[in-house]
């Protein structure tokens, strides 16, 4: 699954209307890396915390602006990502992870966001992930890609950095009939930095199968050897960052003891 980091929660406008004060917990400059035009900058700023629906405590709402007049005016682009049809208990991001400038090809870069709402009573969150790539043409950013989903399912949405699916997406959704498993999608950038769905298929992973492996991980020979990528015989892909001490397949998925 993918981790959360809490940024514990400054005035600014988004669309012309004014925005609650809040504590600034991201400032991110996208002049340099991007080489923009005009002096692009992402903030993100937090309210304090409340009361969730079970009754903890959750981190106050967070605003992102994304600005190139030093916060005077926001880009309404971000203002709806967690927004699932009409506005609900959801839609409002509370958890940020740290936005990150990411490389999908020498000298190409992409703004990666991921924010995630308050818990629902049984700790399920909205999440969303988004690419945003630079148009230097209108001086403006763009979406690449954009994707929702839960995360009590075990299903993900993944930037790939390193490897030979660099630059790559791959979303793990949880499939609504039996055999409960997944489908997994890779989205690979073009050469405008728009991303395009490459493959699609139904996992061998199931629903509860015990394989302590992420979803995607465990997928990650099927997904391979369907791209081209990996041939049965050749080493195993393996998880980044993690120890695999007894690589081996069942039934085609990967497990790692």
């Amino acid at each position: 699954m993918m981790r959360l980091l809490l940024l514990a929660g400054a005035a600014l406008l988004v669309g012309g209307a004014a925005v609650p004060e809040g504590r600034q917990i991201a400032s991110v400059d996208l002049a340099r890396p991007f080489g923009t035009s005009s002096p692009w900058r992402l903030t993100a700023t937090q309210g304090p915390e409340g009361e969730g629906v079970a009754g903890n405590q959750e981190p106050g709402k967070i605003t992102l602006c994304l600005s190139r007049d030093a916060g005077r005016s926001c880009d309404p682009g971000l203002a709806g990502l967690l927004l699932a049809g009409e506005p609900d208990y959801f839609s409002d991001p509370h958890y940020l992870e740290a936005p990150e400038i990411v490389y999908p090809a020498p000298g190409k870069a992409l703004l990666l966001l991921r924010v995630a709402s308050v818990h629902s009573g049984n700790g399920n969150q909205r999440v969303a992930t988004r690419l945003l790539a630079y148009d230097r043409a209108g001086d403006r950013f763009v979406t690449a890609y954009a994707q929702r989903t839960g995360r009590n399912n075990n299903e993900e949405v993944r930037y790939v950095a390193q490897g030979p699916l660099k630059g790559a997406v791959i979303f793990a959704e949880p499939t609504v009939d039996a055999p409960f498993g997944y489908w997994i999608s890779v989205s690979r950038p073009d050469a405008a930095l728009r991303y395009r769905q490459a493959l699609r298929f139904r996992s061998a992973t199931i629903y509860g199968d015990g394989n302590p492996l992420a979803v995607i991980d465990s997928e990650m020979p099927n997904l391979q050897q369907r791209l081209g990528l990996w041939q049965p015989g050749k080493p195993l892909p393996l998880p980044a960052g993690r120890a695999c001490a007894r690589p081996h397949l069942v039934k085609s998925v990967l497990w790692c003891g």
